[in-house]
């Protein structure tokens, strides 16, 4: 067990800054399970293969990870002038963002609810050694 008072702990844990480039798109109007389809067909592709994945994958979410990876890219060669032919995807993962509830009318006075849900999707590359 780490040694040293919460907030110490905390504070060493934040100060470790992580230098990949990422982007990130909160609160994405499609579910984590559907963007889970797209961001596994991707981990660990190189960027070119990835682009071409999302590219012709015929599902809503390949339209956001694409927006994503070039945001992700352009990051890499304007902030920490990597080459984009050298750069892979390291990490790509999607969070539960907040779920909009709201009311579908039925037969005898009835409702039932539909959940129309968001989720919070990450796109981290880094260079091939």
């Amino acid at each position: 067990m780490a040694k040293g008072h919460r907030s110490q702990i905390k504070r060493e844990r934040n100060a470790v800054k992580d230098l990949r480039p990422s982007a990130k798109l909160s609160y994405a109007r499609v579910s984590v399970q559907k963007a889970c389809f797209i961001l596994d067909a991707i981990r660990g592709k190189d960027l070119n293969t990835a682009l071409g994945i999302v590219t012709y994958n015929p599902r809503y979410a390949s339209t956001l990870v694409k927006k994503l990876l070039e945001s992700a890219a352009a990051n890499a060669e304007n902030n920490n002038n990597m080459d984009r032919d050298t750069l892979y995807v390291a990490e790509c993962f999607a969070n539960k963002g907040p779920t909009m509830k709201r009311i579908h009318p039925r037969a005898q006075g009835r409702a039932y609810r539909i959940e129309k849900r968001t989720s919070h999707i990450t796109v981290i590359l880094d260079e091939k050694k």
